[in-house]
C-alpha cells in the first residue's frame, strides 16, 4: 500500500464531517475527535443541526455526487456511505474547503446501513454507477437487488425515492425486473440513453469521474428513479 494512501487512512478520522464503523453488533460510530457517537436518528439534531431532508449516495467513492447536490441544494443534507476510506477522505476534503456544512461521509459496508440509520430518517437514496456484479450469482450484491430494497425500506420514508445512474445494461434491466416483480414499487421515470435528449431532472448534469470515461468510451448513460 503506497504512502499517500496510508496518509489518507490516518487522516480521515481526524475530518470533522466523517464517521465510521464496521461492527454490525455496534450502533456507535467513530467521529472525527475519535469518540464513540451514537447517532442513529439523531444526524439531523446531532451533526446538521437542522431538519432538513436527508440524501444518502451509496457507493459514492470520491463523493462526487454528495458535493454536487449539496451545492445544488443547501437546504438538504447528503452523506455519502462507502467503504474505500481513500475515496472518502478526498470526498471529505473538497466538501471541508468549499465549507458545505449539509455534507457527511460514512465509512461502512452498505449491508450495516440499517445500524446507522433510525427508521423514516431518510428521503431518498443515490446510486450512482455501482459496481454491476455481472455474474448473476452475485446479484444479491448489486445495490438495487430484493435483498438492498429490503434494508432501505427500514429507513426510507413511506414514498421514499431511490435513483439509479449506470451505464451497466444488465444492471439497468436487472433493476427494472426487480421493480416489476415488487408491488410495492414504482417506476416514476425512466431513460436508457438520458442524454439522446434533454435531461428530465437536473441532477443529472452531474458527472463523476466514472460517467465522464464512460461517455468518452461511447457507451450510453441509463437512469431510473423509483419509489419502494
Amino acid at each position: 500500500m503506497g504512502k499517500n494512501k496510508l496518509k489518507k487512512f490516518a487522516d480521515i478520522l481526524s475530518l470533522p464531517n466523517v464517521f465510521e464503523n464496521f461492527n454490525p453488533d455496534d450502533e456507535y460510530l467513530i467521529n472525527g475527535d475519535n469518540d464513540k457517537v451514537e447517532i442513529k436518528g439523531k444526524w439531523r439534531s446531532d451533526f446538521f443541526k437542522n431538519d432538513n431532508p436527508i440524501i444518502l449516495e451509496l457507493a459514492c467513492g470520491r463523493g462526487e455526487y454528495s458535493i454536487g447536490l449539496a451545492e445544488m441544494y443547501p437546504d438538504k443534507n447528503f452523506i455519502g456511505v462507502d467503504i474505500k476510506g481513500a475515496r472518502i477522505w478526498q470526498g471529505a476534503n473538497q466538501a471541508i474547503e468549499k465549507n458545505l456544512n449539509n455534507v457527511a461521509f460514512l465509512r461502512t459496508r452498505i449491508e450495516l446501513i440499517t445500524s446507522y440509520f433510525e427508521k423514516d430518517e431518510v428521503d431518498e437514496i443515490w446510486i450512482i454507477f455501482p459496481d454491476p456484479f455481472l455474474k448473476r450469482s452475485k446479484s444479491n450484491r448489486r445495490l438495487t437487488s430484493p435483498v438492498f430494497l429490503s434494508e432501505y425500506r427500514k429507513i426510507l420514508k413511506s414514498k421514499g425515492l431511490v435513483h439509479l445512474k449506470t451505464d451497466s445494461p444488465p444492471l439497468y434491466e436487472f433493476t427494472l425486473e426487480t421493480i416489476a416483480e415488487d408491488e410495492n414499487c414504482i417506476i416514476n421515470y425512466q431513460n436508457d440513453n438520458i442524454y439522446a435528449s434533454e435531461l428530465a431532472y437536473k441532477e443529472l448534469i452531474i458527472k463523476t469521474y466514472y460517467e465522464r470515461s464512460h461517455l468518452k468510451d461511447g457507451r450510453l448513460i441509463k437512469y431510473v428513479q423509483y419509489t419502494i
